[in-house]
């Protein structure tokens, strides 16, 4: 089975780009973040006619998370239990979105930024994250995979130039203990092994092409599912802005995991 995760940064926008994605790299599920959008207001039918079934959960223009099957797509669940609201009013963000795929659960997650340690967002970001593992701590006995933009850079080498972001958010001590904290519990971080370098890339002042980027999306496997990773890889032509597709890039490359039956 052959899964990918990607903030795709407008799936109206880029609807084009993943139907081709699909295509060229024969993917089985698609896990996909920064949708931005309602369901109703999603072009679904290229995806639909290519055999796959697709789950959403958005409410607007921001955030948005999904999934697009060809193996199945099972007792779909948005949002997790204990999932912290956001906002004046607060609401639950559309920022996780679960099913069982193949015979695993996956799930599409797109962490909160945080914006500036000092932001009240950033508290959100943390509290967001030790309420996943809190629930996903009960997940690790079964074949399980956590996919999507995590917002955390848990090594300097992970982050193009480490003093330069030594007062920001996603290479704070608070966010890695966060991340690391999935791991001490017995999930495992399946991509790096196997893809190694950056995942996302500022639009500003041609961060791609200087590749001053960082890696922020990840795929986290409890133990058995983590054993039947072949292999990785990030695709990175796909945030070249002078590749060979047609239109803007997300600022985002997808990531790519292969699993042996």
């Amino acid at each position: 089975m052959r899964i990918a995760t990607w903030n795709v940064n407008s799936l109206r926008s880029r609807i084009d780009r993943v139907e081709a994605l699909l295509d060229r790299h024969e993917i089985d599920v698609l896990a996909l973040q920064e949708t931005k959008a309602r369901a109703d207001q999603l072009p679904l039918m290229g995806l639909e006619a290519r055999g796959y079934e697709v789950a959403v959960a958005g409410s607007n223009q921001w955030n948005g998370v999904a999934l697009i099957s060809r193996v199945g797509l099972e007792d779909v669940t948005v949002g997790f239990d204990g999932m912290p609201e956001y906002g004046d009013p607060s609401v639950a963000e559309a920022r996780a979105i679960g099913a069982t795929v193949g015979g695993i659960r996956l799930w599409s997650l797109y962490v909160p930024n945080g914006r500036k340690p000092d932001d009240p967002h950033y508290v959100y970001k943390l509290d967001w994250l030790a309420k996943l593992r809190a629930t996903a701590s009960g997940w690790l006995d079964t074949p399980t995979a956590l996919v999507g933009d995590w917002n955390v850079c848990p090594t300097d080498d992970d982050v193009f130039d480490a003093k330069q972001f030594a007062k920001s958010t996603h290479v704070t001590p608070p966010e890695r203990a966060a991340f690391g904290g999935f791991l001490d519990d017995g999930y495992v971080e399946v991509t790096r092994e196997h893809a190694p370098g950056y995942t996302y890339w500022d639009y500003y002042r041609n961060r791609y092409q200087r590749n001053r980027g960082l890696k922020i999306d990840f795929m986290l496997a409890s133990p058995t599912l983590a054993q039947r990773v072949s292999g990785a890889f990030i695709d990175t032509e796909e945030r070249d802005p002078d590749g060979p597709f047609t239109g803007a890039p997300s600022d985002h490359a997808p990531v790519i995991v292969d699993l042996s039956d």
